[in-house]
């Protein structure tokens, strides 16, 4: 992916990683829209950094990503790549099946129809352009599980496997499929996570992140060093310990 001259799409980049990286991408040259689904953040992103475009968009909705998109390629018809950030993360006790089945299907409506359903409504267009990128977001969960957020780390491996296959489907068009995988970084996913010194500051992530992208165009998934210690524990042979230091510390 060339990291400048872009025209970008993130949805869920309102805050946290996807609006960092937002401002990321728009320092280095690239246009970029970001969604959400909340009104007041994107006028505020609007009035404080002029020039990035703002869609508001509901990813667990099918009906408002067919209306963000058919917005987005109406004002953005060079748009050539999609980031597709939104996510949830949620703590369940499957102990009890009442306390966890609505936030279960949450994530995976959120997490994994969501990025399904945008890449739907975008690749034909993205088809149609020279050079195009889909970025998807897994996560270090979707290979070594945090004990307490069972769907999280199921909807990650989903997202893995997703993106695996789509690389292959598409090798034979103008499309690069990336997929972005973070280890716990300190924004609001869980309460209290912008706080913990178990994750990665924001700013480090982020600039780790676009390092990668600068130096490695080669690269099929984009992973800061900290995030490797949960990726390659199977590889490694030490899977065991890495989900036994992973769920005593509990990074999040």
């Amino acid at each position: 992916m060339d990291i400048t001259g872009n025209t970008l799409f993130i949805p869920g980049a309102t805050s946290g990683i996807g609006l960092a990286l937002a401002l990321a991408l728009r320092e280095r040259g690239n246009t970029v829209i970001v969604g959400g689904r909340r009104t007041d953040r994107l006028e505020k992103i609007a009035a404080e950094y002029p020039g990035i475009g703002t869609v508001r968009i509901d990813t667990t909705d099918a009906a408002s990503i067919q209306a963000a998109a058919k917005d987005v390629l109406a004002r953005y018809p060079e748009l050539n790549v999609l980031v597709t950030m939104a996510g949830v993360m949620r703590v369940e006790d499957w102990h009890r099946p009442e306390s966890f089945l609505e936030s279960a299907e949450e994530v995976v409506t959120t997490n994994v129809l969501g990025p399904i359903r945008l890449i739907a409504a975008f690749v034909e267009h993205l088809r149609s352009r020279p050079v195009a990128t889909i970025v998807t977001v897994s996560s270090g969960l979707a290979f070594t599980p945090l004990k307490v957020t069972p769907s999280y780390n199921a909807s990650k491996a989903a997202i893995h496997m997703l993106s695996e296959s789509l690389r292959l489907q598409l090798a034979d068009t103008t499309v690069d499929v990336l997929e972005l995988v973070p280890p716990s970084v300190q924004t609001d996913l869980l309460p209290g996570q912008a706080e913990s010194e178990h994750a990665m500051p924001l700013d480090e992530f982020v600039t780790e992140v676009m390092t990668i992208l600068e130096t490695r165009p080669e690269a099929k998934e984009i992973q800061v060093e900290r995030v490797k210690f949960l990726r390659y524990g199977e590889a490694r042979g030490d899977y065991d310990q890495v989900v036994a230091t992973l769920n005593q510390t509990d990074p999040h």
